[in-house]
């Protein structure tokens, strides 16, 4: 059963009782929540790998799956969800327990229904925190349908509600500046400006200028005075990139700015106050660069208050079927080419790709296609020539280790939305088959189609 009223968001609803099931769910509903009800812990996750809710309620005890093992699986897989469990049998030791291990709330069963709405609106206030502009607009330039990018994405916005300093950790092509920028747009900041620099680009003699500005005179070429990124970023964010790259010498004065919230432009005897909101990015281990002495420690606790690691595009593989969609838009309009598409052979390269240039090469990929195709269907030759060969296969499911088998079979069921025959045909199994496995995971193929 689903209930489809969105004004106050996704909440995802599990009890094994059908009758309590169904009756905290109308509650939730003439709220106002978004409620999905399933009657198993094996059904959420499947639920859960298709969107991901704002809140989890939760039965302790069901059959199968209990509660607290349904929080475990939660948790490993999106750490701040917050999750509120039902009892009959609460104890305080009980309440103690699973508090301490990160449950949001216990509530023991019977319990006031004002008493599961407040938990649950103080919940999605945790969850989701209001974001300064519209509701889904600073957001809108990342496309994902990938539950742990649901997940990074509902951190980036509750710490876009702080001044808190955020590293973003990923490899080239991830996407860490698109990050940046709706981190950026949901806060409090978002009317000011949003500066970008890439660390690893500017020569080292010009980098503190960029940073921090200079004095006419002060060294050959100085014509004129000039503000440096720091105070254009004034009352905004600025977007550090490469941080890693940075020389040792211009950490120093970065620390110290930091701290002080001052810049002192160079050739100058006076430091200037700035407020900036600093997110910084790297592909590098800077733990790694710490030991080997290239990255300062203070420097990185600095700006490491708060680290959101972005998942490779290869870990993220049903995001590709949307991300192509929308590259094959914009390249037809600046192409000046009517609607493209992919055939589906080209899809399934796609899909299958190992992709160690992630979104980025996708989008080169994709275009390089695009500038070579004579019809409006892309073919699979083209998308392969782009891909310069390779090994693009899908690992067959009777080679996958039983622990990777259902992510297999999530992540083959969101590229197909929920066909199963063609889910069978590209996992190379018939469709009896496909569904014994779909049912050994608890996988039920309509909540993709409604996705």
């Amino acid at each position: 059963m689903t209930l489809t009223t969105r004004e106050r968001g996704p909440v995802l609803l599990v009890d094994d009782d059908k009758d309590l099931l169904q009756l905290i769910a109308m509650r939730l509903s003439a709220a106002g929540y978004a409620v999905t009800a399933v009657e198993s812990g094996e059904a959420a996750l499947g639920a859960l790998a298709v969107s991901r809710p704002q809140v989890v309620v939760t039965d302790l005890r069901m059959h199968g799956m209990d509660g607290m093992a349904l929080f475990d699986a939660i948790h490993r897989e999106s750490p701040s969800l917050p999750v509120v469990i039902l009892t009959a049998h609460g104890t305080i030791p009980d309440a103690v327990t699973a508090t301490r291990r990160g449950v949001f709330s216990f509530l023991t069963k019977p319990f006031e229904p004002k008493v599961l709405l407040d938990t649950v609106a103080e919940a999605m206030r945790l969850s989701c925190p209001p974001a300064a502009g519209d509701v889904e607009g600073w957001r809108a330039e990342i496309i994902t349908r990938s539950s742990s990018m649901e997940d990074l994405l509902a951190q980036a916005r509750r710490v876009a509600a702080s001044d808190a300093s955020v590293c973003l950790y990923g490899a080239s092509g991830t996407g860490k500046e698109l990050m940046a920028r709706a981190i950026h747009r949901a806060s409090p900041r978002a009317e000011a400006p949003f500066v970008a620099v890439n660390c690893g680009a500017i020569p080292e003699g010009l980098l503190e200028s960029e940073l921090f500005g200079h004095k006419k005179g002060s060294f050959t070429g100085a014509v004129a005075d000039r503000r440096g990124l720091f105070q254009a970023a004034q009352g905004g964010t600025l977007f550090l990139d490469e941080i890693g790259d940075m020389p040792l010498p211009l950490q120093v004065k970065l620390l110290r700015a930091l701290e002080e919230r001052k810049v002192r432009p160079v050739g100058s005897h006076e430091s200037l106050p700035v407020d900036v909101r600093v997110i910084a990015a790297t592909h590098r281990k800077l733990e790694e660069r710490i030991a080997s002495g290239e990255f300062r420690e203070d420097l990185y606790y600095r700006l490491s208050v708060v680290k959101l690691y972005i998942p490779a595009l290869a870990e993220r593989r049903e995001d590709i079927p949307l991300l192509a969609s929308e590259f094959l838009k914009k390249l037809a309009s600046r192409y000046r080419r009517g609607p493209l598409s992919l055939s589906p052979e080209a899809l399934e390269l796609l899909v299958s790709a190992p992709w160690p240039g992630n979104v980025r090469q996708l989008l080169n990929v994709i275009e390089q296609a695009v500038a070579l195709a004579a019809t409006e269907v892309i073919p699979d030759s083209l998308v392969r020539q782009a891909l310069d060969a390779g090994d693009t296969t899908l690992t067959p499911l009777d080679e996958a280790r039983r622990a990777f088998e259902r992510d297999y079979l999530v992540r083959i069921l969101k590229i197909t939305g929920g066909n199963v025959t063609k889910a069978a045909r590209l996992a190379g199994r018939n469709r009896t088959e496909f569904y014994r496995l779909l049912e050994r995971h608890s996988l039920e193929p309509s909540i993709f189609k409604a996705a």
